[in-house]
């Protein structure tokens, strides 16, 4: 089993990649780009599966972090990717994701020492 820092870094690369992505570009870009629109939802399923996959103990320690609701929308883009509301995938990843990336710094400098 892996352990949870990897887990967390697994988010912080996710999170910094959808900034990379989305760097310079609008939400009217974002929304006309099939494969840019593909590659962020992707690196929020790996965001999603990664803190399902934190264990419930680092999960009660910190509560500031809103992890069902990240696993719930990792599993409503994997199980009704038909149905995406990419105005919701927009703000997820343009406001949620860094303000997740902050928290799993701190998680990680706190649990952990490092990052």
């Amino acid at each position: 089993m892996r352990r949870d820092d990897l887990y967390l870094s697994d988010i912080v690369e996710a999170a910094e990649s959808i900034a990379a992505f989305l760097s310079g570009r609008g939400r009217d870009s974002f929304l006309q780009d099939d494969l840019l629109r593909s590659a962020v939802l992707h690196k929020l399923t790996v965001i999603g599966e990664a803190a399902a996959r934190v264990s419930e103990d680092l999960r009660v320690r910190h509560p500031e972090v809103e992890w069902p609701d990240i696993v719930g929308f990792r599993n409503i883009a994997v199980h009704a990717y038909f149905v995406v509301d990419w105005s919701i995938v927009w703000e997820t990843a343009t406001q949620d994701a860094p303000q997740l990336r902050g928290q799993v710094l701190e998680i990680l400098k706190s649990e952990f020492g490092g990052q």
